[in-house]
């Protein structure tokens, strides 16, 4: 069609380019997750499966899938099923993942079997946002004087209330986590009525 902007065939031989980088930009998000996480020493932050077993199907590696949920949670994709679909049409995720994709129980066993890996491994990335000035961490110092002021409770940062509100988050993650265990059993019961019988 003269006059038109037109697309490539669908039957031409290879659609994407042989670099797959090519289609990931210097700017995005997933080149930041990757280098996070190739960073990390996953056996100190105990990360199971880190050394492989001598026998058996090789398994993925425990990099690979905290790239893909890490992807997950930047994306709001909570799901493991989605997350299988994503990891095979995504092309930022096939950039992050190797072009590997493992399937949805994979991913949810990986999330169950490593909560407080992954936990410890959030503390991690906000350390190191702390140490690269990206968090702010001041101190505020005041004298003697007596002044009127609205300090609420909200406002008001003392080590106990830091050490509450770390509490907080660490409670937060968890119950994330539990949501995102609730909603792969969710879709687990809801393609066993789908499937004929």
């Amino acid at each position: 069609m003269p006059r038109f902007v037109e697309g490539c065939d669908r039957r031409q031989i290879a659609l994407l380019p042989a670099c797959l980088d090519d289609y990931v930009t210097e700017d995005n998000a997933v080149r930041v997750v990757d280098a996070f996480i190739d960073e990390l020493d996953l056996a100190t932050l105990g990360f199971a499966g880190v050394v492989p077993e001598a026998t058996g199907r090789p398994s993925y590696h425990p990099a690979t899938l905290l790239k893909i949920y890490l992807y997950g949670y930047l994306n709001q994709v909570q799901s493991s099923r989605r997350l299988e679909r994503e990891a095979r049409r995504n092309i930022e995720l096939m950039w992050l993942a190797g072009k590997l994709a493992p399937d949805f129980k994979t991913i949810a066993d990986f999330r169950r079997d490593n909560g407080d890996a992954i936990r410890a491994t959030c503390r991690s990335f906000v350390m190191l946002c702390r140490r690269l000035g990206l968090i702010g961490g001041g101190t505020v110092a005041v004298d003697g004087s007596r002044f009127k002021a609205v300090n609420t409770r909200d406002k008001n940062y003392t080590p106990g209330a830091i050490r509450l509100r770390v509490e907080q988050v660490d409670a937060s993650i968890a119950r994330y986590l539990g949501m995102l265990d609730t909603a792969d059993r969710q879709e687990d019961r809801v393609a066993e009525l789908r499937l004929p019988g």
